[in-house]
């Protein structure tokens, strides 16, 4: 199993079509899922995906337009429905709060988790999610109602022991963490032993950043700088780009451009409209600024 993932539950736009869902991802972190926008039907989405509803404990909303957030009640319901327990955490900006508050709590009564909203600042990044090993951050979009877009950074892994080193030091179990994490260690008769004779370099860290329903702007770029894998939205095509501007969206060249811009390791393009049947001219009009790009589906998991 993965240890850190990405699902594509949804990459439609506004209009769900029988080729596409509503905007709706679950990261799996270490067997922790956190799902990225809800979108309808998410909950079909997780049981096709075969993805546990007792193991999702964080819900990060973009922005309050329908095809990003109409699928949280169904959700949570169904979720009471098969017994999760413990705490639902659900981010998303302030005043989507004031709406999905009293209406969780008229249909989803006696609930057996606690549902805990936290608001979103969609003016400034922020650290809205950290524990151990993950961080995840927001920052800016720019659409036509308040907006972000989030990042999933794993954090700095501790190096890797040199069982052979350790051995032939005789280095007590307890100072193996402190080791691990980059200390020096000193015997009992005084003598400093460097780090780099007793552990090899951490394996890499990966990153995830996901930007839904914004125009293009170069702090999309600088926000996302130097991330593994970026989804970004390409609703249109070059051919409907004054169109996309209007309706606060982006192209897929101009998905690529931000890409190009930020450094990103791989590009995936979705929120597709539904004027497209086929989204091939899509992705060959992002492969002429950003090579490693490809195109978002429903089922497809993203190595991490």
């Amino acid at each position: 199993m993965s240890r850190f993932s990405v699902t594509i539950l949804g990459c439609g736009s506004a209009f769900p079509t029988t080729r596409h869902q509503p905007s709706c991802q679950v990261v799996d972190f270490r067997g922790n899922l956190f799902m990225i926008d809800c979108g309808e039907n998410a909950q079909t989405g997780m049981r096709r995906a075969r993805l546990k509803y007792s193991r999702l404990g964080h819900i990060f909303i973009t922005h309050l337009h329908g095809d990003h957030c109409f699928g949280l009640p169904g959700l949570l319901s169904t979720m009471a429905l098969q017994g999760k327990g413990g705490v639902v955490t659900v981010y998303m900006p302030r005043e989507g709060i004031d709406v999905f508050r009293p209406f969780i709590d008229y249909f989803c009564r006696e609930m057996p988790f606690e549902v805990k909203f936290v608001p979103v600042d969609n003016k400034e990044r922020q650290t809205v999610f950290e524990n151990d090993s993950l961080v995840v951050e927001s920052f800016p979009l720019y659409h036509r109602v308040p907006c972000v877009g989030y990042i999933f950074r794993e954090k700095e892994k501790q190096r890797h022991l040199l069982g052979d080193m350790v051995r032939f030091y005789d280095i007590p179990v307890s100072r193996l963490s402190a080791i691990k994490a980059g200390e020096d260690y000193v015997t009992p008769d005084g003598t400093v032993i460097p780090n780099v004779r007793l552990t090899v370099d951490a394996d890499p860290s990966a990153s995830y950043a996901y930007c839904s329903d914004t125009v293009y702007d170069p702090r999309v770029a600088e926000a996302v700088k130097g991330v593994d894998v970026l989804y970004h939205e390409a609703t249109y095509g070059d051919e409907f780009k004054i169109q996309a501007r209007k309706r606060g969206h982006s192209t897929a060249r101009e998905a690529a451009e931000i890409a190009a811009k930020a450094g990103v390791g791989r590009l995936v393009l979705g929120h597709f409209s539904k004027r497209y049947i086929d989204e091939s001219p899509l992705l060959a009009e992002a492969r002429e600024v950003f090579n490693n790009v490809s195109l978002a589906n429903e089922g497809m998991r993203i190595e991490l």
